[in-house]
């Protein structure tokens, strides 16, 4: 059964969400703020609300990320800040899903089963390699010529995605779908910017990332 946290100071929205998301199985905790999110186990996902009394829920992204036991746990941002600059903001920062108030429960829960799945299928294979490239899963690392370089999430789910899919080519939409989610209309180029960085942070073996003009990428190994 995964364990989802909720952090949401809207009594209203979180025990509404905590009981559709019982109702499909998860056990679910809420939480008022993020003030005792850490005091806890880490959970399977976190959905979180941006504005929030005390730390708002971009702090609490921002710790998520950068502590070791929950680096790499899935987070979905629950939000009603609705401009361009807030939801690229999250998803810069690792946020895998960004969803908008009001939301229908129905699509709540799906996208909750969509992260999860997809957290999931990222663990199945533990290794993959090309040439003097090597992506672990389990260790979430990645060396290039057996020295490790330091990605972010995305830039690491970004890598697995294309290496997963070698020899494939892969729209922005696709990977911009897969990557972070969903499809996020008008800002594949936050696609680009991610590839180019990767590229950078790989060096030699960024060449492998191959720009198909007018389509998108592929790993050509």
């Amino acid at each position: 059964m995964n364990l989802i946290y909720i952090v949401e100071d809207d009594e209203g929205i979180r025990e509404l969400v905590t009981y559709a998301l019982k109702k499909e199985g998860f056990e679910v905790v809420g939480f008022e703020s993020g003030k005792e999110v850490f005091e806890q186990k880490p959970p399977d996902l976190y959905i979180l609300d941006i504005m929030l009394p005390g730390e708002d829920g971009y702090t609490i992204l921002k710790k998520i990320r950068t502590m070791v036991s929950t680096k790499d746990i899935p987070v979905i941002m629950l939000t009603s800040k609705t401009s361009e600059y807030d939801k690229v903001k999250a998803l810069d920062m690792g946020a895998d899903d960004y969803i908008e108030k009001p939301f229908g429960v129905m699509e709540l829960i799906s996208r909750v089963k969509a992260v999860l799945r997809r957290y999931i299928g990222l663990n199945k294979d533990s290794v993959l390699k090309s040439g003097n490239l090597t992506l672990d899963v389990e260790k979430h690392e990645v060396r290039v010529n057996d020295k490790e370089v330091y990605l972010t999430l995305k830039e690491f789910d970004l890598l697995y995605y294309l290496m997963k899919n070698m020899n494939i080519v892969l729209s922005r939409d696709q990977i911009m779908n897969e990557v972070w989610g969903f499809d996020f209309e008008g800002e594949t180029r936050t696609v680009d910017v991610h590839i180019r960085t990767l590229r950078m942070k790989l060096g030699e073996a960024g060449e492998s990332i191959q720009t198909v003009r007018g389509v998108g990428y592929k790993f050509g190994g």
